[in-house]
């Protein structure tokens, strides 16, 4: 709720019938919510996780302590406010984050409901709500695709090459129809951080020098050189 749209309900409403406490709470509310940082308002899913250290690990850069931040879980809580609109990783200390799934976040103006369990999300600006669809579709993608390797390899293992080519095939147009709708949310979140990301994931081409010195580009679906 906006500050203008909380001072509105506020005048609708009366002070006379809003005790002061309320009105003091939702005047807050809406300043931390409008205020132009990112707030990171994550849970963690465990008894066991409590006074543990949590990071916030660029994903590009130096992991250095200068520029990785860090608190402890305190009643299964934690928060971060980092000042770089850029992608970034949670996950705990790894001596405990076993069973935990790491979670990609973009550190952009909002807040930013996070919750890191065996499997984790984030939700709650436009970028991450991007971030968590195409999260669920990968995963969706990664499971499929894993049980399409394990036929391809028991037929391979048996000698049937003709069937493990066949599905072969089958994996690869999966996947790649994957890969065209990364690069289609991509196109669709152009200049912005969590689409330059997919885009490095996802690229179209890629540049492949020789031994004797030339350099070509590589149609990063097929391998296949791109003539000039």
């Amino acid at each position: 709720m906006k500050t203008r749209e909380v001072l509105y309900q506020v005048k609708r409403i009366g002070m006379k019938v809003l005790p002061f406490y309320l009105f003091t709470f939702l005047l807050l509310s809406a300043c931390q919510q409008n205020d132009g940082k990112c707030h990171i308002e994550g849970t963690v899913n465990g008894e066991q996780y409590e006074g543990k250290r949590i990071f916030l690990v660029p994903i590009k850069g130096p992991k250095t302590a200068e520029y990785v931040d860090s608190m402890e879980i305190k009643d299964g809580k934690f928060h971060f406010s980092p000042d770089s609109v850029k992608m970034y990783q949670i996950l705990l200390d790894y001596h405990f984050r076993f069973g935990l799934q790491p979670l990609l976040v973009v550190g952009e103006p909002g807040t930013i409901r996070v919750t890191i369990d065996t499997v984790s999300h984030a939700v709650g600006t436009p970028q991450n709500d991007s971030l968590e669809q195409w999260k669920v579709r990968t995963e969706m993608h990664n499971l499929q695709l894993a049980k399409m390797r394990k036929i391809i390899a028991g037929l391979r293992q048996q000698g049937d090459t003709v069937q493990a080519k066949y599905f072969q095939q089958r994996a690869d147009s999966f996947h790649l129809v994957y890969k065209n709708y990364s690069r289609q949310m991509a196109k669709s979140l152009d200049g912005q951080v969590f689409g330059e990301f997919l885009n490095e994931l996802f690229p179209l081409t890629y540049k492949r020098k020789y031994p004797d010195g030339r350099v070509v580009t590589m149609n990063a679906d097929t391998n296949e050189e791109i003539p000039e």
